[in-house]
């Protein structure tokens, strides 16, 4: 889905919204009372726009001069930093329309995705790319913005991230793995069950880090353990019957034996349940006691209960709890 604008040009007239308005470190600027101005202005924080129970009292413009009406109270309320200490601790232009105007280094995509979490509102229609959102999160860190509570489960942020999780899982790991977000870390790493550890770079593992490297690798090795684990047990002996009794039962654990370490040799963290079952269901073909084909059809089934059951964030607390002791 292509970007949705994140800005239009406005025509505004000077005597009415002052543009560019007063900055701190600028000098003012002489301008005709009748002139017109054509600028570009966020579709979301525009003059008027009902963001806040307040009128905008700041202007933020971007590297790409788009300029964005906002609340001087909410940004730092957000921040620990006074907003990089570009903001004083209360506005300088009381008497200003539309108040002073900060310039920052970020682009006017970024800012958009950086000013919608600061205000705890979704800007997922404007489609912004995984790049955008990853330079978001260096800004949010600039700005003195705890990721921790912008980016939690079920925030707007949390949830725009994860949606690129099936086409990014590395990278979106790496990014919450630098960052400690321990829950998106692990929302995302069932998307890496999939990936071949051995295709690691260094560069990826020194940006992951050793904590949440090693949590990946016990992700990978503690899900394939518990596979072999689940595999072991052959289909349960019946009793016996005239045409089948111990002995006869002894061919259908050989079978499962040999189908189970065909299996656990290879085992995969991604293991998908249709797989086990094309592997193990066509043992009962040669049986010919039909309490032994439904033994076999019972332990099939279980098994793959049981492996649907196997959950990443257990695989995950387990190691949390693990690294915590030792």
């Amino acid at each position: 889905m292509p970007e949705k604008p994140v800005s239009e040009q406005a025509s505004l007239i000077i005597n009415q919204v002052p543009t560019p308005p007063e900055s701190f470190a600028g000098s003012p600027v002489d301008q005709s009372p009748e002139e017109n101005t054509l600028v570009s202005v966020s579709t979301t924080f525009f003059p008027g726009a009902q963001n806040n129970s307040l009128p905008s009292d700041l202007v933020i413009l971007s590297s790409d001069s788009v300029f964005f009406y906002v609340h001087m109270h909410v940004l730092l309320g957000a921040s620990d930093n006074g907003y990089n200490s570009l903001l004083p601790p209360s506005p300088k232009c009381k008497n200003a329309h539309i108040g002073p105007v900060i310039t920052v280094p970020e682009s006017s995509i970024v800012l958009n995705v950086l000013l919608h979490t600061i205000y705890d509102m979704s800007c997922s229609h404007y489609s912004p790319s995984f790049e955008a959102l990853i330079s978001a999160v260096t800004a949010l860190k600039t700005y003195g913005i705890s990721l921790q509570s912008r980016i939690a489960p079920s925030t707007p942020l949390y949830v725009l991230l994860l949606s690129h999780a099936p086409l990014c899982p590395l990278e979106l790991y790496a990014l919450a793995a630098t960052n400690d977000l321990y829950d998106l870390a692990v929302a995302t790493s069932s998307h890496l069950l999939s990936f071949s550890l051995a295709s690691l770079t260094d560069d990826m593992a020194e940006n992951i880090g050793p904590k949440y490297l090693k949590r990946l690798f016990f992700l990978h090795f503690g899900r394939a353990d518990a596979l072999k684990r689940l595999l072991l047990p052959p289909p349960h002996p019946h009793a016996p019957t005239p045409i089948c009794d111990f002995n006869d039962q002894k061919k259908l654990t050989r079978a499962w034996a040999l189908a189970s370490a065909y299996l656990a040799w290879d085992a995969r963290p991604d293991l998908s349940t249709s797989t086990m079952e094309s592997a193990l269901s066509p043992l009962g073909e040669h049986l010919t006691c039909d309490l032994c084909r439904n033994a076999l059809q019972e332990r099939v089934k279980n098994l793959v209960i049981q492996w649907s059951v196997v959950k990443v964030r257990q695989n995950f607390v387990h190691q949390f709890i693990w690294l915590t002791l030792f």
